[in-house]
């Protein structure tokens, strides 16, 4: 419909908007239709996920998009509210913990590599000519030469990145999530939903994000406050130091304690409000807690500044302390969330949920794992761009070598999990020669291609590898974590990088852990390399920002619950949407409508679809195709799509019918239970439509996978059948070719 050159937008803008052919534009204001053909709409969301080249910078944000999906991830529960309070705080904590990861990360780089590290020591300032006038032996004892203004000058970096943060998670909101769903009072209908995407403020968070910025903001404020004030504070506290000076410190330590304190207890005081429309915004919170995190480095850069005759830099800034304790927090957090989980999965066991309710605490370790490599990265390849091979100064923390080291043996981990998905491939394939051949045998016996065979079974068995995720995240995040708590171990107890510390113990030891360090130091260099090389690709190109585009309709569907600076949910846009032009269609035309709806447009439509009020809900068909709403989310996010969730839409809607392929690695079917009604899913669709040639396919049939549902005969039978069942001859609409949620809007012919 799109590709029409009369078609014409009639709401929205260039961000999203609904769509018609130039025929249809007024179709409101004209008789019904006596011939009954619907009137068709397209809504566009595209640009929501990948629209202009800006997007590209969201990869910087994977960590925190991530720890958000851990959130949504937990198990269905029932009359367990605290249990699933304590599940959110967990996560929400873990996101407070990347937060301060990452702003750590960037006060290593500015304030301890940098200014303290290469500025304090001659050859690497030498080496550096920009960094003179930082220098005491280059600048000959400028004023900023003293450690505390050099320290209060790099300071600028990660206080101007927090304020980077703030900003965009600031606007996005006000692009994506300041929509306000339509309201409706409640129905009795409205109790069958068992889903909270059906609540009132499920898609209107901004309370919980205006929140959580504020948090994150002065937490990241705060970091930056005391990487700069503990230097200047350890020295101030030597014997025979000032006394003034060392009371001062005193009060530093006292205020950023009582600062970190204010952040948790807003973190953890409250969560989402889903059950009403929340438009209160805690203003006073949202601009004191950041104001005063903000005047309070300021204070601490003016204390470090002052002048201390004798203070000179050496060795490292305690960065060791700071990433050991967030590393242990780290994982503290993951195996409490793990237990929760549990608790919360034994209580309701689903036995299609994925990892049996584990998969919350899988993803939150890949999340913290995610953030440790790139804060490790960008440090490593920062110190070796200051120090080369020259050995001028320590270079980043020990733990962070030691998190380096410990990737190889990752990378080997995942190594074997592909070996075995080769392995299950090969056999998938085997079992699935003679099923493709009794799926295309005719009644003529001709002889059937082997080369076609094969293809068509290859492309069964690699589809059918989406369902085997969850081992895969599973091993991976366990090894994950093992080896973290190895790294932490190994850091703590030597003190010293894995190389240096095994210098002691037998020469293949030695070599295995001098191997590890290189081997580790170069992959995340290269990895490094590779991301900021994928993001300027994906900034210029937009075919592969549109790739990029695919992982954030997964990532960026939920509302930030746990992170606020994690990429924009465009859903909290898309869903008032849909909902807004649904409802007021039916109340202007009294018609009722098909939405139809092919892969991620396809869990937009059902979460339009409960949004609505159970009155309009009676009147709406869904056609879906290629559709993850059982596959993926009904198993990742079980809480939310899981079988209550998804027999509950099947009731309130007039009529649902899902379209899937065995080749299809995404789409598949619902598996709804036989005793809910009518049935949602159709036998798998043939693909490719015909083996060979015949007369109906005189050249090759395309192996479609996920992609051109329309071409497939069954689609046109299935939206006929869907109009037949809304009302006989009446005008009710039909869907339209294309990706994305699409909607048709019929009226009643009478």
């Amino acid at each position: 419909m799109l590709n029409d050159p009369r078609t014409v937008r009639i709401s929205g803008d260039d961000t999203a908007a609904v769509f018609r052919r130039a025929d249809d534009a007024d179709a409101e204001d004209r008789p019904a239709d006596p011939s009954g053909a619907p009137v068709r709409e397209a809504y566009v969301w595209c640009n929501l996920t990948s629209g202009n080249g800006t997007r590209a910078l969201w990869l910087l944000l994977l960590p925190f998009m991530v720890v958000n999906l851990a959130h949504w991830m937990r198990p269905t529960a029932r009359n367990r509210p605290r249990t699933v309070r304590l599940y959110g705080l967990l996560v929400r904590l873990a996101g407070l913990t990347l937060t301060v990861l990452l702003v750590a990360a960037a006060c290593e780089v500015a304030l301890d590599l940098t200014a303290w590290q290469c500025a304090g020591t001659r050859a690497c300032a030498q080496a550096h000519s920009w960094l003179g006038f930082l220098s005491p032996a280059e600048s000959g004892g400028g004023w900023w030469s003293l450690p505390g203004r050099r320290l209060a000058l790099a300071a600028v970096v990660p206080a101007a990145l927090t304020g980077l943060l703030w900003f965009l998670s600031r606007r996005t909101w006000r692009a994506y999530e300041s929509q306000r769903p339509p309201a409706h009072a409640p129905e009795p209908a409205d109790e069958n939903i068992r889903t909270a995407l059906g609540r009132p403020g499920f898609w209107y968070g901004r309370r919980l994000v205006a929140r959580l910025r504020a948090a994150h903001t002065a937490a990241g404020l705060l970091t930056v406050a005391a990487a700069l004030g503990s230097a200047a504070a350890r020295h101030d506290r030597e014997p025979g130091g000032s006394a003034t000076l060392a009371t001062l410190a005193g009060l530093l330590y006292v205020a950023l304690a009582a600062g970190a304190v204010a952040v948790v207890w807003v973190v953890c005081r409250r969560g989402r409000s889903e059950r009403r429309l929340d438009q209160a915004l805690d203003a006073r919170l949202v601009r004191l807690l950041p104001g005063g995190a903000l005047a309070l480095l300021l204070l601490t850069a003016v204390y470090a500044c002052w002048s201390r005759p004798g203070w000179e830099s050496a060795g490292r800034l305690p960065g060791d302390t700071t990433f050991g304790i967030l590393a242990l927090l780290q994982g503290l957090i993951v195996v409490v969330l793990a237990v929760v989980a549990h608790l919360l999965y034994r209580a309701h066991p689903d036995p299609r949920a994925a990892m049996r309710g584990l998969a919350g605490p899988a993803v939150a370790t890949l999340a913290c794992a995610l953030g440790g490599v790139m804060s490790g990265g960008v440090s490593q390849r920062v110190a070796d761009w200051l120090d080369g091979t020259g050995g001028t100064i320590e270079g980043p923390p020990v733990l962070l070598t030691w998190q380096a080291s410990v990737i190889p043996a990752v990378i080997l981990v995942v190594l074997g999990l592909i070996g075995w998905l080769a392995r299950r491939t090969l056999h998938l394939r085997r079992a699935e020669l003679a099923a493709v051949e009794q799926d295309y045998t005719d009644a003529s016996g001709a002889p059937m291609d082997a080369a076609r065979t094969r293809r068509i079974a290859s492309m069964r068995a690699m589809a059918a590898l989406t369902d085997r995720a969850p081992r895969i995240l599973g091993i991976t995040s366990a090894a994950t974590l093992l080896l973290g708590a190895t790294a932490l171990a190994g850091a703590q107890l030597t003190d010293d990088t894995p190389g240096e510390a095994s210098q002691s113990s037998y020469g293949l030891v030695q070599g295995a852990a001098e191997t590890a360090q290189a081997l580790g130091s170069w992959l995340i260099g290269f990895g490094f390399l590779l991301f900021v090389t994928w993001g300027r690709r994906a900034y210029k190109d937009q075919a592969a920002r549109r790739t990029i585009g695919i992982l954030w309709d997964v990532g960026t569907f939920w509302p930030r619950a746990s992170h606020p600076f994690a990429p924009p949910c465009y859903a909290e846009r898309a869903v008032p949407d849909l909902t807004w032009r649904m409802a007021t269609w039916t109340e202007a035309t009294g018609g009722r409508l098909v939405i139809s709806g092919h892969s991620q447009g396809s869990v937009l439509a059902a979460a339009a679809a409960w949004q609505l009020e159970p009155s309009v809900r009676a009147r709406v068909a869904l056609l879906t195709y290629g559709s993850p709403l059982e596959r993926l989310y009904g198993r990742w996010f079980p809480a939310h799509f899981g079988p209550a969730a998804l027999t509950s839409l099947h009731h309130d809607v007039a009529c649902w019918r899902n379209l899937y392929r065995l080749t299809d690695p995404i789409g598949g079917p619902v598996h709804l239970p036989g005793d809910c009604g009518p049935e949602v899913d159709r036998a798998p669709l043939k693909d490719p439509l015909a083996h060979g040639r015949d007369k109906e396919h005189p050249l090759p049939s395309p192996i479609l996978g996920h992609s051109d549902y329309q071409a497939d005969p069954a689609f046109a039978e299935e939206r006929e059948e869907l109009l037949a069942r809304l009302r006989p001859r009446e005008a009710v609409p039909g869907p339209r070719p294309g990706d994305g949620a699409q909607g048709s809007s019929g009226r009643s012919s009478g």
